[in-house]
Order: C-alpha cells, then structure tokens, then sequence
C-alpha cells in the first residue's frame, strides 16, 4: 500500500437511527478508513426522517404501505435484499424483532450530548446492535438512558441534558450546518467542512474517494455513487 499524508481528515456522517443504510454507510466508510491507515475524526450529524412521528412509532409494513403503496411481498423482496447487504458489510439486521420505525428525536439528543465526552462512535455502535439486531424502541427515554449508563455517562446528568432547551438548540445549529450541501437522502459524508459523499457505496468506492481528497485536499467537489 502506498504510504498516504498523515494530515487528520474530520468526517461528519449526516444520518438517522432508523435509516437501514445509515449503518451499512458507516461500516464501509470505517473498513476504507481502516484499510487505508489513516487517523480520522469521526463526529456525527443528525438527519430526523421521521420527527413528527409519535412515541410509540409506526410498524414498518405500514410505513411502505402508506408512503409507497407496497404490499407485504414486495415489502419481503426489500427486506431480503437488504439483509444481504446489510451481512455483507458486516451489520445485523433482524426484521423479526425490527419491526417499527420510531421517531429518533431523543437519540440524536444522546448523540449530541455524547459527543463531549467522546463517546459517540461507541454510542452509534451500541443503538445499531440496539435497533437493528434486537428491535429496541430507541425513542425511549428510559432506554437510552440505561444505554448512556452502559457506556458511561451519569445517568442523572444525562436526563437533565436530554430535557434541556439548550441541547435542542444545540442539535438544530447542527442540522444548519449542513443544509448548505442540500442533503436530501443519508447516509452522506461531509469531509474537512467542504466536500460531500453521497450515500452508503461500497469500500473500495470509499477508499478511492478518500484518497483522492487526501490527495487534493483543497479542490472542491461532490463524490457520488
């Protein structure tokens, strides 16, 4: 492997808990990063695609049903597809037990707020295996707060941070950031505050993007599948 520059890349995902390519996005791009040994600052941005949906959420079949007109084969068909894809990157997806979508509101909230004591790779990793593998209502405040404890945030002082004013504010300035990119579907990737990659690719897809930034890292410009 060519040697590559060690400037440290800053990558800011543009994702949502529930969107299913979100995490297939995430551990390719983190096999690229791997792969080609290079030091990243990895940070998270939110994209809610379901903010006005209720606490208890909405069964999937109903969502395609409803948003698409898809019947319960077709729906099947999707499904299988994206299981496939899913376990080849590396990630688990059990429709079994995910069964709902769910508004993701709080999540990005305990994203936000685990970001100062860096842990908000760990926490991405832990709400994956939570919503996809084992079907968890990650809308749940009860929930997420017994997951901020497992990785090692105060209980007490993440609640009042969740509840807060402040927080939100702070989560609505990070959708501001982006909009400049007119982000319309996730996963995306903004590298060094400038250049945008669009969509989950494959790893080689991302290794090749990333080392073409490294290597012109002041030239502007999108990178799409």
């Amino acid at each position: 492997m060519t040697a590559l520059p060690t400037n440290k890349l800053k990558i800011e995902m543009v994702h949502d808990i529930v969107c299913s390519w979100c995490p297939i996005g995430y551990n390719n791009i983190k096999t690229a990063i791997a792969k080609l040994d290079i030091e990243v600052n990895f940070r998270f941005l939110p994209f809610e695609l379901n903010r006005d949906m209720g606490e208890s959420g909405e069964s999937i079949a109903g969502y395609f049903h409803r948003q698409l007109g898809w019947d319960e084969h077709k729906l099947m068909d999707y499904q299988k597809s994206l299981v496939t894809t899913a376990t080849h990157s590396g990630v688990s997806i059990d429709f079994s037990k995910r069964k709902f979508y769910y508004n993701t509101r709080n999540a990005h909230l305990l994203m936000h707020w685990a970001e100062r004591f860096d842990k908000q790779t760990t926490l991405n990793e832990r709400l994956i295996i939570g919503y996809f593998k084992d079907g968890e209502n990650i809308s749940d405040l009860t929930l997420l707060l017994n997951i901020a404890e497992e990785i090692g945030l105060d209980r007490k002082e993440t609640k009042a941070a969740l509840m807060s004013t402040q927080l939100n504010q702070q989560l609505d300035d990070k959708v501001a950031r982006y909009k400049v990119f007119d982000i319309r579907s996730i996963p995306a990737f903004i590298i060094n505050e400038t250049e945008l990659i669009s969509g989950s690719n494959s790893v080689d897809f991302f290794e090749r993007a990333l080392m073409q930034l490294i290597d012109e890292p002041t030239k502007k410009h999108k990178t799409n599948p």
